[in-house]
């Protein structure tokens, strides 16, 4: 969630006006920060999790699934228990069994008005039990929203509601378009709000100079019209001059065609949020997680259907990117470079193009080659004494232009904020994230958010991997593992973990070996205490250093050599000791992790597309009808609701058939 500030937003002809404006002040924001925190150290590693629902109201007497738009009822409601909850007052709906005495957790609006965002009341720590308490806590979550809602409400954990966009999908019904979207498919009631919704939706469209386009590949069933071309779509619609878009090219044959922000912000998703012990460990754990990005989105594929229809593609991430995608024709490469600065290879919502660590195994041979900077910006860093890694990742963010400016913020400079700098670093949404602490909350350190996952349909499956990617965090710091791989190997993946049933059927790059030189092991090991000098880089050619694996391969091990992060995390255990009882408790998640890499239990995309297809209305057509909607989203709903202290009900549900 960005920033949600109040004030006279700037549409897109002013707002292009003072963008360079935002950009310096925002630097200057930055480097008042670093130079205070630059040096903030922590005790211990903190961190926390982010679950997503879909607010989805079920009619069983009509068997029809719908959207409901109460967002702001239901966070209202959850605001008054929550002050009820801080005065210690009357019993509140907060309380639950196993939870009394514990802080309830947060609950924060998203872009969608059928949204919520659920965090936990406080941080969670390393220790065992922490990891222990989160699948609990989530389940905690789903209880009290639902207690906010309506009896027929429900918080649902699917990314996409399957016919968002088709119908009279939402609750209350308002026709499609609207000034801000401009959408034939959705209304601009569908969003949040708030005067940042609506702005940015409009500013990236402003900015753009057409709509977005979103084209998802149809999956092609045996009665699958053929050539398909998208029946929902409207060509004679023309309320706005961007209705032009559909007769201009921006609808493809064999495609799912959208037109709005809503059909990428409106998913659901799992993220992670890290504190580090300090700027150093953060740098380290943001380049070491990075290629692991695209391999947890193939773990948790979730998305296999879009405006009522399947589609050729398992997860949500290509979707979102070009539903915030700003881009101008000249920053696209579709003209010549005329009024804008550079060709930017990718929208401002893509996996990542910066490594930032001063790891002495990082070789210029990993950085992106055709990365884009703004070379005044990075020299005014680098003057300020900023190192050159981290000034070229922020010279990197800062090429965009900020998309929602308040006029009452532009009269003075205030050196003690963050608003300027996180108008662009909020609006970077790359799968990874460097977080600086922010100013005015100095007890928050420096913090690293891992983005790529999709949210999963049951809390079980929340929790392991939440768990699992927190116990790969203490591996790499413990083992000082390496998972450097190029850049542009990373961008490959991301795009491979796209495809139908990618685990199984895709291979990604990895590094073949992660574990440190003989030299780099006698690092720090020196008598008396002395450190031994940096080792120097690794040499020979960098395309030894990784090959292509499957999914299994890398999170169990492969017989080639490499080990595998299920036990890579298993060694870590071993070596701190844990007692019985919690390593078994631990296991249970590191199970899931394991056979759904190796096929044993299904993603979630591949139980939804096998419950479609296997539905008696599914006519072998691509289309998700209404009643297969509802029967999909009960079934989920009932999944959530019956499943067990071991997760013994969602385990079943995903089981691959034998």
């Amino acid at each position: 969630m960005g920033l949600l500030a109040l004030g006279t937003a700037l549409d897109w002809p002013e707002a292009k006006k003072r963008a360079d404006q935002v950009r310096k002040w925002g630097i200057e924001q930055l480097l008042a920060n670093w130079r205070r925190a630059k040096s903030k150290e922590r005790d211990a590693l903190l961190w926390g999790d982010e679950v997503e629902y879909l607010v989805v109201a079920l009619d069983d007497e009509a068997k029809k699934a719908q959207l409901s738009l109460a967002q702001a009822e239901i966070l209202q409601s959850l605001a008054v228990d929550e002050a009820l909850w801080k005065a210690g007052g009357a019993h509140t709906q907060t309380h639950h069994a196993g939870h009394e005495g514990e802080r309830p957790p947060h609950f924060h609006p998203e872009f969608g008005r059928f949204m919520l965002e659920a965090t936990p009341g406080r941080p969670w720590g390393i220790d065992f039990k922490d990891l222990l308490k989160v699948e609990s806590d989530m389940k905690w979550r789903r209880v009290i929203a639902k207690a906010h809602m309506k009896p027929n409400e429900y918080p649902i954990t699917l990314t996409t509601f399957p016919r968002l966009g088709l119908g009279d999908y939402i609750q209350p019904y308002y026709p499609p378009s609207g000034p801000a979207l401009r959408s034939q498919f959705v209304p601009d009631k569908i969003a949040n709000p708030h005067i940042r919704f609506p702005t940015l939706a409009a500013n990236i469209r402003s900015r753009r100079g057409r709509k977005v386009e979103i084209n998802v590949p149809v999956f092609k069933d045996t009665n699958t019209l053929e050539p398909f071309n998208d029946p929902t779509v409207n060509y004679d619609l023309h309320n706005w001059p961007e209705d032009d878009d559909v007769r201009n090219g921006a609808v493809k044959e064999g495609h799912v065609y959208m037109d709005a922000m809503a059909f990428g912000m409106g998913s659901c998703c799992l993220q992670i949020t890290f504190q580090a012990k300090n700027m150093t460990e953060g740098r380290k754990l943001y380049d070491q997680l990075s290629p692991l990005g695209p391999i947890l989105l193939a773990l948790t594929a979730a998305t296999p259907i879009y405006k009522g229809f399947l589609v050729d593609t398992d997860v949500r991430w290509n979707q979102i990117s070009r539903a915030v995608d700003d881009r101008t024709r000249e920053e696209l490469g579709e003209v010549p470079l005329k009024e804008d600065r550079w060709r930017i290879p990718k929208s401002r919502y893509a996996s990542n193009s910066t490594y930032i660590s001063q790891d002495p195994r990082l070789r210029k041979e990993y950085l992106d080659p055709d990365l884009v900077v703004d070379e005044e910006i990075k020299k005014r860093l680098t003057d300020e004494g900023m190192d050159d890694l981290l000034a070229t990742h922020f010279a990197h963010l800062f090429i965009r232009d900020p998309l929602v400016i308040f006029s009452e913020d532009l009269d003075e400079l205030d050196l003690t904020k963050a608003d300027h700098f996180e108008n662009l670093q909020s609006t970077n949404w790359q799968h990874m994230r460097f977080k600086p602490p922010p100013p005015e909350k100095p007890e928050i350190g420096w913090r690293v958010e891992f983005r790529s996952m999709e949210v999963q349909m049951t809390d079980f499956e929340n929790a392991a991997f939440s768990i699992f990617i927190v116990l790969v965090t203490r591996a790499i710091l413990s083992f000082d593992l390496n998972f450097y791989i190029p850049i542009p190997r990373t961008t490959e993946n991301m795009e491979t973990a796209h495809a139908r049933d990618a685990i199984h059927t895709r291979k990604f790059y990895f590094r073949k070996d992660p574990f440190p030189r003989p030299a780099q092991r006698r690092q720090n090991q020196s008598p008396n205490g002395v450190s031994t000098p940096p080792p120097s880089p690794p040499s020979g050619p960098v395309e030894l250093e990784y090959g292509q694996m499957t999914i299994s391969e890398i999170i169990n091990g492969s017989t080639e050599g490499f080990p595998g992060l299920i036990p890579l995390v298993q060694s870590y255990l071993n070596s701190v000791n844990v007692d019985v009882e919690t390593r078994c408790a631990l296991e249970r998640y590191l199970a899931l992790i394991r056979k759904r890499a190796d096929g044993t239990l299904w993603t979630g995309s591949r139980w939804i597309r096998e419950f479609v297809a296997s539905h008696p209305e599914y006519k072998h057509d691509s289309v998700v009808s209404e009643r297969i909607c509802y029967d999909l989203v009960k079934a989920v709903e009932e999944m959530t609701t019956k499943e067990g202290k071991d997760g013994s009900v969602g385990w079943e549900l995903l089981r691959g058939k034998e």
